[in-house]
């Protein structure tokens, strides 16, 4: 697996199973494993978070709770097994929530809207001082268009917070960068560049994704996965196959990783799913077939 010509450069490393961290925890009781906290939209608009909830419950995280709106608590109570059940109602529900300290990874943003109340919630997480040492989150899908909406938001991220945009988010979040990695003049300025610049800006982890995933942290470091030629995993451009992504992240958050190792192994992981489930695929199929990607990692 290699990245184009362009990710040469010294900071920069390229995720293969070689770089994988151990994924297997031996011993502890499911609160050891970390308890993720996912938020869900309205009615009708449940099925990402769903899909993100179930991917951080298949990569291990001990708990996974969807928190849902009113109007969709019977939608999602009749869609869930495993994964428990919230109501948050309002971002001062969603406060009362985040006092529980075993609640240690968030994800926002599948399916959560664009509306006042989405954007309440993610201002509770951002302005709420809820992303700490032991409190990490995902940003991903609406939750990204509304930080792009507001200034202030994108300056209460840290490194405890993990970005996933595709190119039309990033374009939103950072439009200057983006003009410039378009730009004929800048034919020196790449995706890796552009990644890492990003980070810097906005102080958090970004995993820009597409067929070249890059992620970056804001003090240089950049990893890439090239999902190309031997690594070609063209089955994941599927409705919610990123939603499934923005889970494992969570998971590996909850269980304790690093941002940006949490971040490095979902994407490895993710394409090795779609590689392993192959023509066909769905965004369900992505949290069924991890159990047997993980065994090969044993063998």
């Amino acid at each position: 697996m290699k990245c184009n010509r362009r990710c040469k450069i010294p900071e920069r490393t390229e995720i293969t199973r070689d770089t994988l961290p151990d994924l297997a925890k031996a011993e502890g009781q499911k609160f050891d494993h970390g308890h993720a906290f996912v938020l869900s939209g309205g009615a009708g608009r449940t099925g990402a978070a769903r899909l993100a909830a179930r991917g951080a419950l298949r990569i291990g995280a001990g708990l996974v709770t969807l928190g849902v709106p009113p109007s969709a608590q019977m939608e999602v109570a009749t869609q869930i097994t495993a994964l428990m059940l919230r109501r948050v109602a309002d971002c001062d529900a969603l406060a009362t929530v985040l006092e529980d300290a075993r609640i240690n990874a968030l994800c926002l943003g599948p399916g959560l809207g664009l509306d006042d109340h989405a954007a309440s919630l993610v201002d509770a997480v951002l302005g709420g001082g809820h992303l700490s040492i032991s409190r990490r989150a995902v940003f991903d899908a609406d939750a990204l268009t509304l930080i792009a909406r507001d200034s202030s938001r994108m300056t209460a991220l840290n490194t405890n917070a993990v970005l996933t945009p595709h190119g039309g988010e990033f374009a939103r979040l950072f439009p200057d960068i983006s003009e410039r990695l378009g730009g004929e003049q800048e034919s020196t300025y790449d995706k890796v560049a552009a990644t890492r610049d990003s980070a810097q800006r906005s102080g958090a982890v970004v995993l820009f994704k597409g067929s070249q995933t890059v992620i970056a942290h804001p003090d240089g470091r950049v990893a890439c996965h090239a999902a190309k030629h031997d690594r070609a995993a063209p089955w994941l451009a599927t409705a919610g196959a990123g939603d499934v992504l923005a889970g494992f992240i969570t998971g590996l958050l909850a269980r304790g990783f690093d941002p940006m190792v949490a971040a490095e192994t979902a994407t490895w992981l993710h394409v090795e799913c779609a590689r392993a489930f192959g023509a066909g695929l769905i965004a369900e199929d992505l949290p069924e077939i991890l159990p047997q990607v993980l065994r090969n990692l044993e063998a």
